[in-house]
């Protein structure tokens, strides 16, 4: 089944501290209703963008670290959801729920391997 990359975005000076009691819940609820249905494989929430690090390969092969996200944003993700869902659609359904700003991506997979059961 494919799995799913929810990014919820937050504008970049997002202050969690305005997150009220009633959204916590409605998170929560949101949560409980996609491990209930076996959706949900992964979730986080991530520090603010200006507590990131970002490296970057130089022509002359070294790196360059430097503090801060890698891209210059008005907004950042904020936290993120993995779903194992059907299709985009039912990632679609899960992801209009939580009511925020969000992205959609498809993860790539690997095709399965075949066993090689001769070498036992």
């Amino acid at each position: 089944m494919p799995q799913f990359l929810v990014a919820i975005h937050h504008p970049d000076n997002y202050d969690p501290s305005i997150e009220g009691e009633a959204m916590q819940r409605d998170i929560s609820s949101l949560n409980k209703e996609m491990v209930a249905a076996g959706v949900r494989l992964y979730v986080a929430g991530l520090e603010p963008a200006p507590k990131a690090k970002s490296l970057r390969a130089t022509s002359n092969g070294e790196v360059l670290i430097t503090d801060g996200p890698y891209l210059e944003a008005k907004e950042h993700i904020g936290g993120l959801w993995i779903l194992e869902v059907a299709d985009q659609d039912e990632a679609l359904a899960w992801a209009l729920a939580c009511r925020a700003p969000v992205e959609i991506r498809q993860c790539f997979q690997k095709p399965p391997q075949p066993t090689d059961t001769t070498s036992r």
